[in-house]
């Protein structure tokens, strides 16, 4: 079928309109977006001739299918990070892929002032779900048979904006309100700085102080990675030979080299991941899993040495411990509202880290956007339609845990802003990655549920599950066997094929996607409470298994522990997202869900001396520790009680009494230690399973190993059988 006819004069005075309303924002500095509903080839006819009706910088067309170039996949928008477009079309027809929310927040980041962001949708938009939704369709479910919450509200929220441009083939687009221009900020006295704040930011980084780490947060174009940039420069001109930068990927630091570039005329780049200066001073990008392999190896830190990281919410945290003892000198930077990782849930869970290993840390925000004059209104528009601001909730004192949980509908919450706000802002600051495409998981994701303590505009806590399993035995012996791998059904789907358990994954299961209190009412019982109620409504609807899957965290496992979990699965790799090993945790909810539980728990077990042996030798010793609780229970023979104190007390070398010491190792997990006994259990953990040194500990190794094993051996509970103490 040939393409629809478009009327070229209303063609014609539609691209001058936004030609002219593209200058309008330019001089404002400002960006807008244009929403351009009606039939696929009609609108990308239009969009085509706004693409060529001047020299747009950098145009961009994303999408599966592209009329012009250059374009690229919304799967692939992230890797645009840190570029610049004055134009952007972005196509959510079905024929396109449909509407990928990720991809519209990243490409929204980098258009530069007086460009326009195109979006191109269906006429009815929102009425139903769109192709993207096959990402999120677990199995069984067909894409074509989710609600489509999320995109109803998008719709919504459009229709209603007077800051963006509304625009069909059959009329003139309608430009919106634009407010008076705005006061032009006061222009700092460091030329080469944009703003004041990111002249303090510039300050503050070539002051780095030894152990003193300096961390920026700032929402998107406030110029942190050219601040960062600045910074660079003047280090290597007054006081290093070398700066290493870090970021998830090169592309996300192209700011900060092309910001040195344009300081140092003289310098050169040698290559995409190297500037130098000359004399031997030079800026070297490296990646994260090389640069911790330099740390490791010792090649890399030290002292004297500086280390820049950007963009860190969206890198694991236990590398950014692991840098921060390397490098002396060290600045994080990260955005607030990211698209890889949520700056706030950074903030949060890496602060302690902060306290602990460096208290005289700084932090510094930027506020005055770079790339565009305040008052944006795409950056408004962004921020209402992703919920990038979403705010938390404010605490309410009197609520404890002796108050009762509540389901919530998810169409009510879609339809309910204030208070899919607050929900969705008490989920981002705790979570250390929280996505705009969250959010439609969150409303139309196929079995999940939402449950809340506290008034809806005002959640305190909040549990989001997902039903998993119920597949047929057939099924579940092809996945189990890797013949088969159905979308979804992360954790029942995993137990069955890595664990070989088909009754794993013919159970139903109730899986904890995420759990989150308020800061200020945590450790007040109201975690426990949202589970404890979820669990009794899920026994009765007929859920025979409750599990969650997290970071192996030693905090974490004891939370679990404590509310009646085992651990049944151990990952043998670090999780890209998290950088950590992956725990999974589960508990019976009915009598048919026991035996299922019974045999997990047994694979787990029989598994684990062997992974900690090999693969997970490197699991951390307060994990390790933690563990072994979950070996079979078996009382102390003879020989292994003399074999320890032979060792704890006399010359039996230890790795001779290897299998006694972990035998102790084991049934210490079970008892009730002191600080110095549970130092000492983490210790001698490590060794005898993962035969890790002893970390920080007096003497000789094997005397070292003796005073530990003679600590933990004087912690056991009295028994008849403890005469050889």
């Amino acid at each position: 079928m040939p393409p629809l006819s478009i009327d070229d004069a209303l063609a014609s005075r539609s691209t001058a309109l936004l030609l002219q309303q593209a200058r309008r924002l330019a001089r404002r500095r400002w960006r807008q977006l244009v929403w351009l509903q009606g039939d696929a080839e009609r609108c990308r006819a239009l969009a085509v001739g706004l693409w060529q009706a001047q020299l747009w910088a950098s145009p961009l067309w994303v999408g599966d299918y592209a009329p012009v170039a250059p374009s690229l996949k919304a799967g692939r928008a992230t890797t645009r990070l840190g570029t610049e477009h004055q134009l952007v079309v972005v196509d959510a027809h079905e024929s396109a892929g449909g509407f990928n929310p990720d991809a519209l927040g990243a490409v929204g980041g980098t258009l530069a002032a007086g460009g326009l962001l195109v979006l191109i949708t269906p006429e009815q938009w929102g009425t139903q779900p769109d192709p993207d939704y096959a990402r999120i369709a677990d199995y069984p479910s067909e894409w074509t048979a989710l609600s489509a919450h999320y995109l109803v509200r998008l719709a919504r929220q459009l229709r209603a904006s007077t800051q963006i441009i509304h625009w069909t083939p059959d009329a003139p687009p309608r430009l919106g309100w634009l407010p008076a221009t705005p006061v032009a900020p006061e222009k700092p006295h460091d030329d080469a700085c944009m703003t004041l704040d990111q002249a303090v930011a510039v300050r503050a980084l070539e002051g780095l102080k030894r152990r003193r780490p300096l961390v920026i947060t700032a929402d998107r174009g406030r110029g942190k990675s050219a601040a960062m940039g600045i910074g660079c420069v003047r280090l290597l001109r007054d006081k290093a030979s070398r700066v290493i930068v870090t970021a998830p990927r090169l592309a996300a630091v192209e700011s900060l080299f092309e910001r040195a570039a344009s300081l140092c005329p003289e310098g050169h780049r040698s290559a995409a991941d190297r500037f130098v200066l000359g004399e031997g001073r030079e800026l070297l990008f490296v990646t994260p899993d090389a640069l911790s392999e330099h740390v490791a190896a010792g090649t890399l830190g030290g002292d004297g040495s500086y280390l820049m990281v950007d963009e860190a919410a969206a890198l694991p945290a236990p590398l950014l411990a692991q840098w921060l003892k390397a490098f002396p000198r060290i600045a994080f930077a990260t955005t607030v509202h990211g698209y890889e990782g949520s700056g706030r849930g950074f903030a949060l869970r890496f602060r302690d880290v902060l306290d602990a290993q460096t208290p005289g840390w700084k932090a510094l925000t930027l506020t005055d956007p770079v790339r565009w004059q305040a008052g944006d209104p795409l950056e408004a528009t962004l921020n209402q339609l992703l919920l990038l601001n979403a705010p938390l909730p404010s605490a309410q004192d009197e609520l404890t845990a002796s108050h009762a949980s509540h389901e919530v509908d998810r169409e009510t919450l879609a339809g309910n802003e204030a208070a899919l706000g607050q929900l969705f802002g008490l989920l981002v600051q705790s979570h250390y990655r929280t996505t705009p495409g969250d959010l439609r998981q969150l409303l139309d994701g196929p079995g999940m549920r939402l449950r809340v303590v506290g008034p809806a505009q005002q959640p305190q806590a909040v549990l989001v599950t997902r039903d998993e399993g119920g597949f047929s035995m057939d099924l579940s012996h092809q996945v189990a066997r890797g013949a088969r791998r159905p979308q979804g059904h992360l954790m029942a789907q995993s137990l069955a094929a890595h664990s070989g358990c088909r009754e794993a994954l013919v159970a139903r299961w109730r899986r904890v996607v995420r759990i989150a209190s308020h800061p200020a009412r945590r450790r007040q019982g109201l975690g426990s409470r949202l589970l404890d109620d979820d669990q009794r409504k899920a026994a009765a609807e007929g859920i025979t298994l409750y599990g969650a899957t997290f970071g192996a965290d030693a905090g974490l496992l004891r939370f679990w522990r404590a509310q009646g979990f085992v651990v049944v699965r151990l990952g043998v790799t670090r999780e890209p997202s998290s950088g950590e090993f992956a725990v999974m945790v589960a508990k019976a909810l009915t009598p048919s869900g026991e035996p299922v539980l019974r045999e997990l728990q047994e694979r787990f077990a029989a598994s684990l001396p062997g992974l900690l042996a090999f693969e997970l030798a490197h699991l951390p010793a307060a994990v390790v520790s933690l563990l072994v609780h979950e070996l079979p229970e078996r009382a102390l023979d003879q020989a292994e009680r003399q074999d320890i104190v032979d060792v704890a007390t006399a010359h039996r070398s230890p790795a001779l009494a290897r299998a006694s010491l972990q035998a102790l190792a084991r049934e210490a997990s079970r008892w009730s230690l002191s600080a110095a006994g549970q130092a000492a259990h983490q210790q001698l953990a490590a060794w005898a399973f993962q035969n890790q040194p002893l970390a920080d500990a007096p003497g000789t190794s094997v005397q070292a190993l003796r005073q530990v094993a003679q600590v933990l051996w004087n912690e056991q509970p009295l028994s008849p059988e403890a005469g050889d103490r």
